[in-house]
């Protein structure tokens, strides 16, 4: 009796352990990657027909459930037509996120989604600008507005390739959308060896992919909020705001300081007409904030970008989008907490709004939490290898802000490395926004207080 309790207790811990809507998050994500992983293995996912190694369709399916970019292989030559299918899908669902997904599969069929499968959607999405709407509207909201913007995208970079480029109607069919998929979801994968270097002087692919990954970095929340009140700024909510001002603000600034970084640089820009130079400069700059996508040779960028690039790699979009890093927000909120302190100010107050203690503690953890992981990272990976800090403090930063941007170093790393990438794309995914959602479920009041005393700082 005893030998069947043991079993009993055992899946009744795990079933309590996956009852906290968080965990079972992170459990969704990695059954996506397993499953990818199991997919990508099979001779059929290759063009060869060969298995590729285990540590190859890992990485592969984590970089797209994680909507990063990094690869090991050529994503166009290496994977057969199934293949690419696979993370096609791979990037839609680590896109739209496993628990909104879910939830949409059970608006389709009828179901009722109950205040459990609220709490998992809200704790995947974190919408926090939908006040007022029932978990149904938000679900099919975010599938609304993903599925509108790839397809508007598709619709252009259609055209443009059979247009402009001689691609038969179903070749500019397949690319249009496989890439305005990955450029929405903000995945950066492309099927060319080059990413997309081949059309950094065409306005029109450049600025469209741009334009998908700024507004898949917004959020949707913002997104929303845009469509509602786009004439009364004045209306918006604090996080549009932020958001918006500060997306706008960085794109501007990091903008001009990788133009005039690599103004000259033969081996990037050099050779561009001016006008195409600043396109140049702003695509990278766009893509620094979590897409993988590079029209310049991101291995022969000088020293100063790719250090701009990490700062901004490691910044990241919007929330409750599709983008990485630590979020604009907490960046922003930080220096709010900062301007304070430095002011002698006892609360925190951004564009006229209260910030609450909680709040900041919370940007303060995550970003913490983010400075401590890639410094962890770096250093293992810089004992363990023989690159150089600036390529792999870059590498590290990719990863983690789910960018996939990579200076040409991702296959070259031994075992080891490339696993200490998978790791980080998975942590760097949810990591910031798991440690944002927990500490916002746990929060609760005190019920005593100790003694104040307080410490030397600085």
């Amino acid at each position: 009796m005893a030998s069947m309790e043991a079993p009993v207790g055992a899946w009744s811990r795990v079933g309590q352990a996956l009852s906290h809507p968080i965990r079972v998050v992170v459990a969704a994500f990695a059954a996506a990657i397993l499953i990818g992983t199991l997919l990508l293995s099979a001779p059929l996912a290759t063009a060869s027909g060969e298995a590729p190694g285990l540590v190859t369709a890992l990485f592969t399916a984590t970089s797209a459930v994680c909507v990063t970019g990094l690869v090991l292989v050529d994503t166009g030559s290496y994977w057969s037509g199934f293949g690419q299918g696979v993370i096609l899908l791979l990037i839609q669902i680590g896109g739209l996120g496993i628990m909104t997904l879910a939830s949409v599969l059970a608006v389709l069929i009828g179901r009722r989604i109950g205040v459990r499968a609220s709490l998992l959607s809200g704790a995947e999405a974190r919408h926090g600008n939908t006040a007022g709407m029932s978990a149904r509207e938000v679900v099919v909201g975010v599938v609304r507005t993903s599925l509108l913007f790839e397809a508007a995208v598709a619709v252009v970079l259609i055209l443009r390739f059979a247009l402009s480029y001689d691609e038969s109607p179903g070749r500019a069919v397949y690319l249009g959308v496989f890439h305005a998929v990955s450029a929405f979801n903000n995945a950066g994968f492309a099927l060319w060896s080059d990413s997309i270097e081949r059309f950094a002087l065409d306005p029109v692919v450049s600025l469209v992919i741009a334009g998908a990954i700024i507004c898949g970095g917004l959020g949707f929340p913002v997104l929303w909020e845009l469509r509602r009140r786009w004439r009364r700024p004045n209306t918006w909510s604090l996080h549009s705001r932020i958001t918006v001002g500060a997306t706008t603000l960085l794109l501007v600034i990091s903008t001009g300081v990788i133009t005039l970084a690599e103004w000259g640089n033969e081996a990037t820009m050099g050779a561009f007409p001016a006008p195409g130079k600043v396109l140049a400069g702003f695509f990278h700059a766009v893509n620094t904030r979590t897409a993988g996508f590079n029209s310049l040779p991101t291995g022969d960028l000088r020293s100063e970008s790719l250090l701009a690039s990490d700062l901004l790699m490691f910044i990241g979009g919007g929330s409750a989008g599709t983008a990485g890093g630590i979020k604009v927000t907490t960046f922003v909120l930080m220096g709010y907490v900062m301007w304070a302190e430095l002011r002698g100010e006892r609360r925190v107050v951004a564009l006229r709004r209260t910030i609450p203690s909680d709040v900041q503690r919370q940007a303060l953890t995550i970003a913490f939490f983010a400075v401590t992981t890639v410094i962890i990272s770096t250093w293992l990976l810089l004992a363990t290898t023989a690159f150089s800090l600036d390529v792999v403090l870059f590498e590290v930063t990719s990863a983690f802000g789910t960018v996939g941007l990579s200076t040409g170093i991702t296959a070259s790393l031994p075992t080891h490395g490339q696993l200490v990438l998978t790791a980080l794309m998975f942590i760097g995914r949810l990591g910031p926004l798991t440690v944002g959602a927990s500490l916002a479920l746990r929060a609760r009041p005190r019920r005593f207080e100790y003694p104040e005393e307080r410490t030397i700082v600085g």
